[in-house]
């Protein structure tokens, strides 16, 4: 039986967070035992907004060193650079013709990083889902690791597999599911529960960094954002104040529990205790993270072969998946 194939990235546009790990890396790590993997750094995608060129390839780097610090195997799963595969963005094209103009403005995302200045964000921006759907179909991926706020794209993109089949009368592309789990799927900022934790915040306390000492962990949880109120173990109760939920949440993903058994744990308890336990809980989990991010980091000739590796891997399967769409779209005999 053909194994199910997963597709995901992350941004090299800033150290990554707390919220990068739960809602995505620590799920990645769970998934190569049970799927073929693919995972790589959207450097094209982060490009839809100015990027420093001089620190580029430093944090593209950096991702992939956090992917294997957090336990992703790259000698099991294929890890590699979205701009070493020229492949995404031809069949990215093939998929600007493919969608439709009604389609990409629905988008909310889009509406929501334009704001009101819509007419002056980059073309990238507007066009940044069909550059997504290509990341997933140039390798068949049948399953996609997403955020709620991504959701939305990847029904695009299987909107945009079914165009194509129907059009070019195939089965060829399949309609890739949705994996949201966990916990730690939306992690909000420390100052602002109504926000989603952000390497942008101009607030260095609204996120906890992978990279952070032990000092900057305890300080941003001892200053988070909470209540005056103890906690509860009333579910709804805690849904509704924002900045409780969000540190409930993150300690019951770190913990692989779910947040009812947090809050029956710590019902009564003050906020100030539940800190206490959360930053040791943080310490424990995410600061080998760090320190192994820093090593590697150190040895930039291994994870250049790393992603070396990806490439060439990403690269066969990519040029025959692309191959094969080429003839069904008749750009080449068949």
């Amino acid at each position: 039986m053909k194994k199910n194939r997963i597709l995901s990235g992350v941004q090299p546009s800033g150290d990554l967070h707390i919220g990068n790990y739960l809602g995505a890396i620590k799920n990645f790590v769970k998934f190569q035992n049970q799927y073929e993997c693919l995972f790589c750094v959207v450097d094209l995608h982060a490009i839809t907004v100015w990027q420093n060129p001089s620190v580029m390839l430093h944090q593209t780097r950096k991702v992939i060193s956090a992917f294997i610090a957090s336990g992703i195997d790259p000698n099991k799963n294929t890890l590699f650079a979205q701009s070493d595969v020229p492949h995404h963005t031809q069949l990215a094209w093939i998929f600007s013709c493919v969608a439709r103009m009604g389609w990409l403005n629905r988008m909310t995302q889009f509406k929501d990083k334009a704001g009101k200045d819509k007419e002056n964000v980059s073309v990238g921006l507007f066009t940044y889902p069909t550059l997504m759907a290509a990341d997933i179909l140039i390798y068949l991926a049948t399953h996609v690791p997403v955020g709620e706020d991504q959701k939305q794209h990847l029904e695009l993109t299987r909107d945009i597999a079914q165009k194509f089949n129907n059009d070019f009368n195939t089965s060829f592309f399949p309609l890739p599911e949705p994996l949201i789990l966990g916990n730690g799927k939306r992690v909000m900022s420390l100052r602002d529960g109504s926000k989603k934790m952000s390497k942008s915040d101009p607030s260095d306390y609204s996120r906890i960094m992978l990279t952070d000492t032990i000092d900057q962990i305890s300080n941003k949880i001892k200053k988070a954002k909470t209540d005056s109120h103890p906690i509860s173990d009333n579910l709804e109760d805690i849904k509704n104040r924002l900045e409780a939920h969000n540190l409930i949440s993150i300690f019951a993903s770190l913990n692989d529990k779910e947040v009812s058994s947090v809050l029956n744990e710590y019902s009564g308890k003050d906020f100030s205790y539940f800190k206490k336990d959360l930053i040791e809980l943080i310490v424990e989990k995410i600061s080998p993270i760090g320190k192994e991010i820093s090593k590697l980091m150190q040895d930039l000739n291994y994870i250049d072969n790393v992603l070396l590796r990806g490439k060439e891997n990403s690269t066969i399967l990519a040029d025959s998946i692309l191959s094969k769409v080429y003839e069904i779209i008749g750009l080449k005999k068949r």
